[in-house]
């Protein structure tokens, strides 16, 4: 590259049993550059960060920090060298039971000269300082267990910010922040540029990618597969080389509308989601999927967790094949057929300490039980079905949930919804964490299996929703104000829609 790298990785190797995840990568991070790193679930990307932040060590190989060797025996070590990551599971960069000041200065309090005492007014002080360069408006003194997912992620990553690193990595940093978050962050990743500091960015967020990539390197299968530096970057060439293959964008949408049919599988009319809000109506019918999408904090969660049976409308009526639908709580709905898939996987979706066929049926399980005893063997058989069906990557149905890649994890979530048929699938986030192929998978499964039911998807990314949706709905401030068919969309009118320019009335639907 030049004199100008920081970091330089040189014939990075490393296996886990037969399992060869890395096979001589090289890569060199240089001062004031911001390298986006994609690749597939399964090619490497977390393994290559857990050796980076001194999680594993490599098999092989060298790594460089300015002109020393680098090799951290833990990610205290790399912290304290200047390495410092962002990693996509929240609940790794954050202490759930302490309050904002203390995560924002958690690094520092048993460092030298710290004294033999805890001091909250200093505490306090030098949190206060972390969070104002940050610009972070949160409470400091607020429990982060009880802070929403957005808020937890920037505490995170002004946690990572506090230690003036020389090399910062951000594993999908965006996933659950709104544009006004995301744009603070990037404001932030622009001024660590014009300091010197070499970044390491992973994310398949395009937005993200335009927005701040000096250049573009795609893994696959354990090795660099390009490398994209010229101007202006060829974004179609770092996701083809990251998919080895070219990637059919169009998943074969067709015409269902719940207009076209004699009865919609569902229908709200007149709802309001939260006191104050406007009135929402629409009706979805049996095989259209329909894509939900608004900015950040527009009330989308509290819509899907309305129609999940979490919420009450605070008005309004829904129905469910032609009948009242006015679930008491999600055992209700579920039993209905209506099934939610979770915004929060860490919180709400998985179970780490259960293996993939014990969470795929955990919902299910008197479905699968007899006499109160559960099938195994049913159980795991439907487990292989959906690990084949999504191209889940693992060794086995028995493997444990906590050994996959965050994609393969988001996957296992999706495909537990899956095994069994349902009249209203809702899906908040879906793709969130996954790469795009991982994506083309889902939606594929989705499509697949949408005749039997209504699906409705809940998207921040308008990309998303355009590869996958008949029609798009736009919500904004707690209802929905604009429908667009999915067939040459005007997207000027639907981009004003999501900026809630078009929101004077709500439109029924």
């Amino acid at each position: 590259m030049g004199d100008d790298a920081v970091f330089r990785i040189a014939g990075l190797t490393k296996a886990f049993g037969p399992n060869a995840v890395l096979r001589g990568v090289a890569l060199d991070l240089c001062a004031g550059e911001v390298t986006v790193l994609m690749g597939a679930n399964g090619a490497g990307k977390s393994t290559l960060v857990k050796i980076m932040s001194g999680v594993h060590r490599a098999d092989r190989g060298a790594m460089m920090l300015g002109d020393k060797p680098f090799s951290p025996a833990s990610p205290a070590e790399a912290m304290r060298a200047g390495v410092v990551t962002v990693h996509q599971n929240i609940n790794d960069g954050v202490v759930g039971a302490l309050d904002v000041a203390s995560n924002l200065v958690l690094d520092r309090l048993n460092g030298a000269g710290r004294g033999l005492f805890f001091n909250p007014r200093r505490v306090r002080r030098e949190a206060r300082e972390v969070a104002d360069r940050m610009g972070l408006g949160i409470d400091l003194g607020a429990e982060v267990t009880n802070l929403p997912l957005a808020d937890r992620q920037m505490v995170a990553i002004a946690r990572a910010m506090a230690h003036e690193p020389q090399v910062m990595i951000l594993d999908e940093p965006t996933s659950s922040l709104s544009s006004n978050e995301a744009e603070r962050l990037f404001a932030l990743i622009d001024r660590l540029r014009a300091r010197g500091v070499a970044i390491l960015y992973i994310s398949h967020r395009m937005s993200d990618i335009r927005r701040l990539a000096d250049r573009i390197v795609s893994l696959r299968d354990g090795a660099i597969a390009g490398k994209f530096e010229d101007k202006p970057l060829d974004y179609e060439g770092a996701v083809n080389a990251m998919l080895g293959q070219n990637l059919a964008q169009n998943l074969g949408r067709h015409s269902i509308d719940a207009r076209d049919a004699a009865e919609p599988v569902f229908s709200a009319s007149d709802i309001r989601i939260a006191p104050g809000a406007r009135p929402l109506s629409l009706a979805l019918g049996a095989g259209e999927v329909v894509a939900v999408t608004g900015l950040v904090g527009v009330g989308k969660t509290r819509l899907a967790e309305t129609l999940f049976g979490i919420h009450r409308p605070v008005a309004g009526t829904m129905t469910l094949d032609g009948r009242s639908y006015a679930p008491r709580n999600a055992a209700d709905a579920i039993g209905r057929g209506v099934f939610l898939v979770a915004k929060d996987r860490a919180s709400t979706g998985i179970v780490p300490e259960f293996n993939i066929y014990e969470n795929m049926s955990l919902p299910f399980l008197p479905r699968f039980s007899r006499l109160g005893v559960a099938s195994r063997r049913v159980e795991r058989q439907t487990a292989r079905d959906q690990i084949g069906d999504l191209k889940i990557v693992c060794r086995s149905e028995r493997d444990d949930l906590a050994t996959l890649s965050g994609g393969n994890q988001q996957k296992v979530t999706v495909a537990r919804w899956l095994t069994q048929p349902s009249r209203l699938l809702i899906l908040d986030e879906p793709f969130q964490g996954v790469d795009i192929a991982a994506r083309h998978d889902i939606a594929a499964k989705l499509r697949e299996g949408a005749g039997g039911r209504a699906t409705l998807l809940f998207l921040t990314e308008l990309d998303e929703a355009l590869e996958t949706a008949d029609r798009i709905l736009v919500m904004s401030e707690n209802t929905v104000v604009g429908e667009h068919r999915n067939a040459d969309v005007d997207m000027d009118r639907l981009l004003a829609d999501v900026a809630g320019r078009h929101h004077e009335t709500a439109r029924s639907v």
